[in-house]
């Protein structure tokens, strides 16, 4: 698959189309942002699973690393390969589950950090690390506080944490939970699922083992409460620019880091009565000016936004119109006096004064903006700017953007 992430400007064929822009600046902002919410004990891991939430993991991985962020986390085997092949040496926790004596090997040959949550997992570590001359790998316990999805039984933590220190092979790197609730404004369960992971804690000290590393906030729980915050946080959303709650957008100046924008390839006129795209979802109530714009539900445009997105054109609001298509969609421009084809549209992102988010879509959609921004595919290639860099060369500093 071609991946234009690391590409620091596209070429006219690369951008006839549609496309995503990366903003570092942006990114490297929210780093540091998040950075001083913490304690300086306290790292940050950067979450770049799902190739980094559709933003691009090489990119995102380096640049939240050249400011501040101290460890990776991925879902995946191949996304921390990937992450290793672009020469990146920082830790990488592995979040998913890994069940066989193959991915055993690969995790160690590529230096990753498993996530341990069962005594199967134990015995085919042990044996398939056992036919390797290796020093002890590294393994973070997961501990399932309420989440019920991976990790062992809180109330076993203890049993478990010393079955793992009696594999050879095998190295205690962390004890860890994850939050079901930390975006709710009423933190009853979170509260439950931290006093479960404190009992866990307590359990495993009281025989005698001391895990190097505790962690258990999200970017919500980063957000919502310091005492969750531990040695470590894993920080995905909060990353990209987005709080996870509207109650959470007062604690941290966060700016998004996406932007989707689009072109206009035909503008035409249209009369009263006319119907617009497939099934006729829309029918034309007077004389209008439509838009065609090479962007939709195959790069990522949910279908189900038809006759409710909203886009920006030379800053003003314009209204989609009729089935979002394939690889199309249709806009009402009546009020875009001289639209040409080749104008850029801005479906996510700022144009002027306005600006457009991931979770306007999701509130259309009662979904989550992890989902929006996630359903990016690749055929939209991604373009790197700096947007602070932009903006001094608009004020005429003459400061070249580099992309």
């Amino acid at each position: 698959m071609l991946s234009w992430e690391h590409t620091p400007s596209l070429t006219p064929m690369q951008r006839d189309r549609a496309w995503v822009e990366i903003d570092r600046a942006a990114l490297a902002h929210n780093v540091r942002q998040l950075k001083q919410w913490l304690s300086p004990k306290t790292d940050l891991m950067a979450v770049v699973k799902a190739d980094a939430y559709g933003h691009g993991a090489v990119t995102i991985a380096q640049t939240a690393l050249q400011h501040g962020a101290t460890w990776l986390g991925v879902a995946t085997i191949p996304e921390g390969i990937e992450l290793r092949e672009a020469g990146i040496q920082a830790p990488i926790l592995l979040l998913g589950a890994a069940n066989t004596a193959e991915q055993v090997r690969a995790i160690a040959q590529w230096h990753l950090q498993p996530t341990l949550c069962t005594a199967k997992q134990v015995l085919v570590f042990s044996e398939a690390l056992d036919e390797l001359s290796l020093p002890p790998l590294p393994v973070h316990l997961k501990i399932d506080t309420g989440m019920s999805r991976l990790g062992a039984p809180w109330q076993e933590a203890a049993e478990f944490a010393q079955r793992v220190q009696r594999a050879p092979h095998l190295r205690i790197a962390s004890l860890y939970s994850h939050l079901a609730t930390a975006d709710d404004p009423d933190p009853t369960i979170m509260q439950l699922q931290h006093h479960r992971f404190q009992e866990a804690i307590a359990q495993v000290r009281a025989v005698g083992i001391k895990p190097p590393r505790l962690h258990l906030a999200n970017s919500a729980a980063t957000l919502a409460d310091p005492k969750l915050h531990y040695d470590m946080v894993r920080v995905g959303l909060g990353l990209y620019g987005l709080h996870p709650a509207p109650h959470l957008t007062s604690t941290v100046a966060l700016r998004p880091v996406l932007q989707v924008k689009a072109r206009v390839t035909q503008v035409k006129a249209i009369a009263a009565g006319t119907g617009v795209s497939y099934g006729y979802k829309f029918i034309a109530d007077r004389d209008l000016l439509l838009a065609v714009v090479g962007i939709g539900y195959a790069d990522g445009v949910p279908r189900n936004l038809s006759n409710r997105l909203e886009v920006l054109i030379r800053g003003q609001r314009v209204r989609q119109i009729g089935a979002i298509t394939m690889d199309q969609l249709m806009l009402d421009v009546s009020a875009i006096p001289d639209l040409q084809v080749g104008e850029v549209v801005t479906l996510l992102g700022q144009d002027g004064n306005d600006y457009l988010s991931a979770d306007d879509w999701a509130t259309s959609l009662n979904t989550i903006s992890w989902e929006i921004l996630c359903g990016f595919k690749h055929r939209l290639p991604r373009l790197t700017v700096n947007q602070e860099k932009r903006e001094k060369s608009e004020t005429g500093e003459r400061v070249k953007d580099k992309g």
